[in-house]
């Protein structure tokens, strides 16, 4: 059978959040159970472009894979191959930057649903760009929110973001000037963005509040302080040894001695129940997620099986 080449048209008619957050908590699953491996990013610089690649197994599912992408001043192309586990063979390549953005906001998602409180309704979201849409759509997914305020320093995409976003996930959002108000006060706070720097000062989140922080995988980046971290009663990631080389949050905070890897856990262990998640409302509990190849994988496959049963994409020569 010749590999099958699905472009990003495809990607977005046959998938969406609630295929995207099965498929993720599967891989997650999974990893715990050692029926799935995953590879942290590598990084190469060229001239004026930066080639990004990252790869898993997924036993489960009979396939391994890649993705590879390219940075440069004119933006990211994204790919993920897709092999056959039985015969080595390429089976499917994939257009993919619909799809990271799928999967990234829905660990954020499995996340939400294991930390956050159950009685969940107001969300501070930073961020109106593409991630930040996936990351509110998985909240939306998993909890009944009735508000959002949303902090953006482009102030005209900001509105048009929530104008949007509000009728996409059917609840009201308003755009607010002030990023310590976004932060405080809220269920749910969601980290979205390219800063390079904190975006609100740690001490004005309320007790009880979980944390999506996503934005940054480089370690001179990031979206939260050492307040924030020091506040966290539980910290997770979606993996962390590649934390421990991207996530640019933690950095001053284990620098000064507020935070410790050996207290921190994995999404994999807090799913099933091998590490502690939240214990009582008032805890405040941060996951942070950097992406990996896994979710990518497991997305990819499930995408392959709908693409193939609806005759979707195209054959390549090989």
């Amino acid at each position: 059978m010749p590999a099958l080449y699905l472009t990003e048209a495809d990607v977005r008619d046959l998938l969406d959040m609630e295929i995207a957050l099965s498929a993720v908590e599967e891989a997650f699953r999974q990893l715990a159970q050692g029926r799935a491996q995953n590879e942290p990013r590598a990084r190469v610089r060229g001239d004026r472009i930066m080639l990004h690649s990252m790869s898993a197994s997924a036993d489960y599912l009979g396939v391994v894979g890649w993705k590879c992408y390219t940075t440069t001043p004119r933006g990211a192309r994204f790919l993920v191959g897709i092999y056959s586990s039985q015969t080595g063979e390429l089976i499917a390549l994939i257009e993919a930057d619909y799809l990271g953005q799928l999967r990234t906001g829905a660990a954020s998602g499995v996340a939400t649903a294991i930390l956050a409180r159950p009685d969940s309704r107001v969300v501070g979201l930073f961020g109106s760009g593409a991630q930040a849409r996936t990351q509110l759509q998985a909240v939306c997914h998993v909890r009944r929110i009735e508000q959002v305020e949303v902090y953006s320093r482009q102030v005209e995409r900001c509105q048009i973001f929530a104008d949007e976003m509000g009728e996409l996930c059917r609840t009201r959002i308003v755009p607010v000037r002030s990023p310590n108000g976004v932060a405080a006060d809220k269920d749910i706070v969601i980290c979205a963005t390219t800063a390079h720097t904190p975006l609100f000062e740690g001490h004005a989140l309320s007790p009880g509040t979980h944390l999506n922080v996503i934005g940054s995988n480089h370690l001179n980046k990031t979206e939260i302080d050492v307040t924030t971290v020091h506040r966290a009663d539980t910290i997770v990631c979606d993996s962390l040894a590649q934390c421990r080389i991207e996530a640019g949050d933690f950095v001053q905070a284990l620098e000064e001695g507020a935070a410790d890897w050996a207290n921190m856990y994995e999404l994999s262990e807090v799913l099933t129940g091998r590490a502690p998640g939240r214990s009582t409302a008032e805890q405040i509990t941060l996951f942070k997620s950097v992406g990996l190849a896994i979710e990518d994988l497991a997305l990819a496959a499930r995408l392959l099986e709908l693409a193939r049963s609806r005759n979707v994409g195209q054959a390549l020569p090989f």
